[in-house]
């Protein structure tokens, strides 16, 4: 059996943890299912990370940058309406794919807010950064057109509600959405 490196069993910490608080939010999941998802000791798993928070922040901000890298792809050297399409298709595609990217971005947010309510501003200037990166990716592709990005944006977040409450492909809540950014089925 070849043994993971400390960088590599890091690596599947926070895809555990991703699908873990996808699931179970942040107050909801343990250092303990993490551990056991992983296949690890709960004393290793802090080897390496200081503690939950630094866990979920790790699978948060893999989440926003997994969405920035994948928004920079689809776009690729595409401009304008053409950057829109490609990005909103792999945006939906990516959610009919792997649904707990979704929980895991909604489960962040919820945890921001619960955070900033009780004073802590980690997780908020973290995600703040991460969001700030991302319209800054479908920016320029938008024609650098702040209406643009902010409609676009603005879309997203309301295909992730739409998704979210789970209105299948075909509903009709659908019907006013570009084919680009209708829910998709999972191939």
């Amino acid at each position: 059996m070849v043994r993971m490196s400390a960088e590599e069993r890091r690596e599947s910490v926070i895809r555990a943890a991703i699908t873990e608080f996808a699931q179970n939010g942040y107050h909801g999941t343990s250092t303990e299912a993490i551990a056991k998802r992983v296949g690890v000791s709960q004393p290793y798993l802090f080897r390496l990370f200081p503690g939950k928070k630094a866990i979920f922040l790790a699978a948060a901000q893999r989440c926003l940058e997994d969405m920035r890298r994948l928004f920079q792809e689809a776009a690729g050297d595409l401009k304008g309406e053409d950057a829109l399409h490609a990005m909103a298709d792999a945006y939906t595609r990516l959610l009919a794919e792997e649904p707990e990217r979704l929980q895991m971005q909604l489960q962040t947010y919820v945890a921001v807010a619960a955070a900033e309510a009780a004073g802590d501003h980690e997780f908020g200037e973290m995600v703040r950064r991460g969001w700030m990166d991302l319209w800054d990716t479908v920016h320029l592709p938008l024609g650098a057109d702040v209406n643009e990005t902010t409609t676009f944006l603005a879309y997203g977040m309301l295909v992730n509600t739409l998704t979210a409450m789970g209105f299948p492909p075909g509903h009709r809540v659908w019907e006013g959405f570009y084919d680009s950014a209708r829910a998709k089925t999972a191939d």
